[in-house]
């Protein structure tokens, strides 16, 4: 049939540009909104688990916090303990044995990293409440909070603290990693 004169002809038409960009700038401004709006969602969604791992983070802080007070004393008592087992037969010096708890406690505490660690997470749920684009912000106060925590782990000197601080740093590091979702 192809074969054969004038079965078929070909005749070129010209093209609806105008109708062709209308279904299409409908169809572009459609996917549009649609992206804005999963972005919103997913963005708010990002918040609210930010939200949620910041206030177990603040649980864990609260906890560490009350722990250290107990610190001095345990670590007091083990001391006299300890030199009683050492020396049975010697008297124990009651101030020479406070000078060194005081010594200790001195140095263990973690009294200011845990006051810089409650603002850095009052910093951070501000920039999530404040929305725009947070991103770099709230990872640069992950930082400093990571850096806080760290700080308490090597001063605490104690098993408990060190799971608490265990447990926060997976914490930061969770919210890391979302933080990579948001700009």
């Amino acid at each position: 049939l192809f074969r054969l004169p004038e079965v078929f002809s070909l005749a070129e038409e010209a093209a609806d540009l105008d109708g062709v960009w209308a279904v299409m700038a409908a169809a572009l401004d459609q996917a549009l909104r649609e992206v804005l709006t999963m972005r919103e969602t997913e963005g708010e969604n990002l918040r609210r688990d930010l939200l949620g791992r910041t206030r177990l983070i603040e649980d864990f802080v609260e906890t560490i916090a009350g722990r250290a007070r107990d610190v001095p004393a345990e670590h007091a008592q083990r001391m006299r303990k300890r030199l009683s087992e050492l020396l049975p037969d010697s008297p124990l010096d009651d101030v020479r044995l406070a000078q060194e708890v005081a010594i200790f406690a001195d140095r263990a505490s973690i009294d200011e990293e845990v006051v810089r660690l409650r603002s850095h997470l009052q910093q951070f749920t501000a920039l999530l409440a404040g929305g725009g684009a947070v991103g770099r912000k709230a990872d640069f106060v992950v930082q400093e909070m990571f850096r806080e925590t760290n700080t308490i782990g090597s001063k605490a000197n104690d098993s408990i603290i060190a799971g608490l601080v265990v447990e926060v740093k997976a914490e930061l590091e969770r919210v890391r990693e979302q933080l990579q979702n948001i700009e």
